[in-house]
C-alpha cells in the first residue's frame, strides 16, 4: 500500500544506509536550504538564487530507482539483457515504473522482483510462508493497522523494545511512524511480497491459534507476577494453571485441524518455536515466550506418564487427545538438548480407515502387478525408500486386501501405528529383548500364513525372513534405499546369499510421497521450453503413449499448479499421493541375481519389462493435475 504524502512533511529516504531495516523517525532531522547573502560582491557576476530543497516523497523517490533493479534481476540471470534493454525503452516509451512493467508483463515472480527491491534498497527479504509468528507480536500491532498499513508483525524484543514486521513497502516511513507511536516499540520493517502479506494477516488474525494463545499467555504472566512460582514447584503450580493446559489444548487442537502428522515444541535462546509437519513438510506456525516452556513441557509429560523431573535422558510416552468429535493417539518422545527438553508428538488418528491401493496412487500395470504378487503363498516382498515416505501405510493397504478369517496374519512393528481388526500385531521392545529377529524367530511357531516385519535391519533378519519365505509362508517387510533396483545390492551386502534372494523374492517397490494439488483451487499452465524439454527427456516414448491414451496433443504440454488467487483458508497443497517404482522379479531378474549383477543393470532389465522410474510416474502424475513437477523433483530427484 503506497501513501500519498505531502513532499515537505517528509524526510529523505537513504537507501544506501547501513541500517536500513529501521526508520527511527525521531532522530530525523530536515535539514533547512542554507541561507544566501541578500547581494552578492560587487566584484563577481551574479549568481541565480537557490530554490528551497523540496524532499520527494518516498513512493517517488522508489521509482526513481527502479531502474536499477534490471541491473539486479540481469545479475541473477532472471532476466537477458535483451529483456532489460526491451524494457528500458519501453519505460521511455510509456512513462510507467520499470515495476509496473514487470508486474504487467509478468516477466517475473512477484517474489523475484520483491527480492530485487530488497537488494536494491538494503532492506532485508523475509518469505513470511516460511516463519512462525509470535502472538506477543501480533498482539501489539492493531488488526486495523496492519491491514491498513499492510504490515504482518513476526517477532518482538521486550528487553530492545524492537517490532519487526513484513511490509510491502518498508520504506513507508509515514506507516512506520504511525505503528512505532501506535505499538511504543521501534519498527524493524522487513521486504515481503504483498500477496503473501494480505493472505498471513487474514489467516494470522483470524486464526483462533495466535489469538487464545496470545489470552493464555496474558493469564499466566497475571500469575506470574501474582505468585512467583519455583521450578520444583512446576507439576503443582504453573503446569496445573489453566492458561497452560489451554495452550496445550490449543496447539493439539490446531495440529488436529491442519491435518498435522507431527508436532515439533522446540526451545531455542530466547523462544520457543512450535512446527508442524503438514503433508510433509515443516511449518512453523507459533513463537511462544522462552519463560513459558518448561511448563507446557511438564504438562506434556503428565499428560503421557512421563517422570518431569527427568530432564537428562529421553523418554518416551502417549497418550489420547480429543477435540471437536474427534479423537488420535499422540506418540511423545522427548530429548533433552543444549536450550531445554524438545518434545515431539506424532498424531495417530483412531477408527481410520485404511486407504486403498488406488488411494495411495498405484495404477495401470504396477497396480496389477502388486496385486499379482501378494496372491502367491509364499514368497517376500518388500517395499523401499526414506523414513516418512509411506511404506507402512502401502503395507497395511496390501494386509488389508489379504486380511480375511481364513489366514493368520502377523505383525511385528515399531511401533503399532494402525491397529488393525482381525490381525495380530506386536510391537518390537528391545529393553526387554524383543528385537525384529526374535520376535520373527517366534513367529514361525505360531502358525502363520502371513508375517509382516516392521522393518529388515540386519543380517539376522534378512537370513530368518528367507527362511520364512522358504517354508511357506507370505513375508512383507520394508528396507531403506533409494530405488527398487537398489534393495538387491543391499541385501547381498546385508549377508544374504544370491541364490537364496532370487528363489525367495516376488516384487521391490520402491515409493515416495508428493504432496496433492488443492483440486478446488488448480490451474492450467503452459510450461517454460526447459521443462517441457526435460519432461519429454524423463518420459521418453511414456509421453507420447500418454497423450495417445488421454487424446492430448504432444506439442502443447499442459500443466498444472495451484491458484493464486483462492480463499486465504485454503491451502495450495491438500494431502498426499504416492508416486512408485515396481519391479517384480522375472526369470531374466533371477538370472542377473545369481551372477550378482549391479542395481544400474537391474534397473535396465526392469525397465524393459514395462518398469516405470519413481520420475516417470511422478511426471505422469503432473501431466494429470495430481501434483506439480516441483514437487516431483522435491522428492524423487535421487
Amino acid at each position: 500500500m503506497y501513501c500519498m504524502t505531502e513532499p515537505a512533511q517528509v524526510p529523505p529516504i537513504q537507501p544506501v544506509s547501513a541500517q536500513p531495516t529501521t526508520v527511527p523517525l525521531a532522530d530525523q532531522q530536515i535539514t533547512p536550504a542554507p541561507t544566501q547573502p541578500s547581494s552578492p560582491p560587487l566584484n563577481q557576476p551574479v549568481s541565480p538564487v537557490p530554490q528551497p530543497v523540496v524532499q520527494p516523497a518516498v513512493t517517488q523517490n522508489q521509482d526513481q530507482k527502479l531502474d536499477s533493479i534490471l541491473e539486479i534481476l540481469v545479475s541473477k540471470q532472471h532476466l537477458t539483457s535483451e529483456d532489460a534493454e526491451k524494457l528500458s525503452v519501453e519505460q521511455l516509451s510509456t512513462g510507467k515504473t520499470i515495476e509496473a512493467l514487470l508486474k504487467k508483463n509478468k516477466t517475473v515472480s512477484e517474489e523475484v522482483l520483491t527480492m530485487a527491491k530488497a537488494d536494491l534498497y538494503h532492506v532485508p527479504f523475509i518469505n513470511i510462508s516460511e516463519i512462525g509468528v509470535s502472538p506477543e507480536a501480533l498482539n501489539a500491532l492493531p488488526e486495523s493497522v496492519a491491514r491498513r498499513y499492510q504490515m504482518l508483525p513476526f517477532s518482538i524484543s521486550e528487553e530492545d523494545k524492537v517490532l519487526k514486521v513484513a511490509m510491502q513497502n518498508p520504506l513507508d516511513v509515514t506507516a512506520i511512524d504511525f505503528a512505532q507511536q501506535k505499538t511504543g516499540f521501534r519498527i524493524e520493517a522487513h521486504y515481503a511480497t504483498s500477496s503473501d502479506i494480505e493472505q498471513k494477516i487474514a489467516e494470522r488474525y483470524a486464526q483462533s491459534l495466535s489469538g487464545e494463545v496470545t489470552k493464555a499467555l496474558e493469564e499466566t504472566s497475571d500469575a506470574k507476577n501474582k505468585n512467583e512460582v519455583g521450578l520444583a514447584d512446576l507439576s503443582q503450580g504453573v503446569v496445573r494453571q489453566a492458561p497452560i493446559t489451554k495452550i496445550v489444548e490449543t496447539v493439539l487442537s490446531f495440529a488436529m485441524k491442519a491435518r498435522a502428522s507431527d508436532v515439533h515444541i522446540e526451545p531455542e535462546i530466547e523462544r520457543t518455536r512450535i512446527r508442524y509437519r503438514i503433508d510433509g513438510i515443516l511449518q512453523e506456525k507459533l513463537i511462544l515466550p522462552r519463560s513459558v516452556h518448561d511448563a507446557v513441557v511438564s504438562r506434556i509429560k503428565i499428560l503421557s506418564r512421563l517422570k518431569i523431573d527427568e530432564k537428562r535422558v529421553p523418554q518416551d510416552g502417549r497418550f489420547s487427545f480429543e477435540s471437536e468429535g474427534a479423537e488420535v493417539d499422540l506418540r511423545v518422545s522427548t530429548l533433552p538438548t543444549v536450550h531445554g527438553e524438545k518434545v515431539v508428538m506424532r498424531l495417530l488418528k483412531k477408527n481410520m480407515k485404511v486407504p486403498t491401493l488406488s488411494d495411495l496412487g498405484l495404477d495401470g500395470l504396477a497396480l496389477s502387478r502388486v496385486r499379482e504378487a501378494i496372491k502367491v503363498p509364499n514368497g517376500i516382498v518388500l517395499i523401499t525408500g526414506p523414513t516418512g515416505s509411506g511404506k507402512t501405510t502401502t503395507l497395511y493397504s496390501i494386509l488389508d486386501i489379504i486380511n480375511s478369517p481364513k489366514v493368520n496374519i502377523l505383525t511385528l512393528e515399531d511401533p503399532v501405528e494402525y491397529q488393525m481388526n482381525g490381525i495380530n500385531q506386536v510391537q518390537i521392545n528391545p529393553q526387554a529383548g524383543l528385537t525384529f529377529a526374535n520376535g520373527l524367530r517366534s513367529f514361525l511357531r505360531q502358525d502363520p500364513n502371513i508375517i509382516m516385519v516392521g522393518e529388515i535391519r540386519d543380517s539376522e533378519t534378512v537370513g530368518l525372513a528367507i527362511q520364512a519365505s522358504l517354508t511357506g509362508h507370505l513375508v512383507f517387510s520394508t528396507l531403506h534405499t533409494n530405488s527398487a533396483a537398489g534393495a538387491l545390492p543391499r541385501l547381498v551386502d546385508m549377508g544374504a546369499e544370491a541364490f537364496l534372494l532370487a528363489s525367495s523374492i516376488q516384487l521391490i517397490m520402491a515409493q515416495r510421497v508428493v504432496r496433492r494439488i488443492n483440486q478446488d483451487f488448480i490451474e492450467e499452465y503452459q510450461p517454460e521450453p526447459e521443462i517441457v524439454k526435460d519432461v519429454m527427456a524423463v518420459l521418453g516414448n511414456n509421453y507420447q503413449q500418454w497423450c495417445q491414451n488421454n487424446g492430448k496433443d504432444p506439442n502443447k504440454m499442459v500443466l498444472y499448479r495451484p491458484k493464486k488467487n483462492r480463499p486465504q483458508n485454503e491451502p495450495e497443497y491438500k494431502g498426499r499421493i504416492g508416486i512408485y517404482e515396481v519391479m517384480p522379479i522375472s526369470p531374466e531378474v533371477s538370472k542377473m541375481i545369481l551372477k550378482n549383477a549391479s542395481s544400474a543393470e537391474l534397473e535396465q532389465a526392469g525397465l524393459k519389462n514395462g518398469m516405470l522410474l519413481m520420475k516417470q510416474d511422478g511426471y505422469l502424475k503432473a501431466l494429470r493435475g495430481l501434483t506439480t513437477i516441483e514437487e516431483v523433483i522435491r522428492v524423487a530427484e535421487v
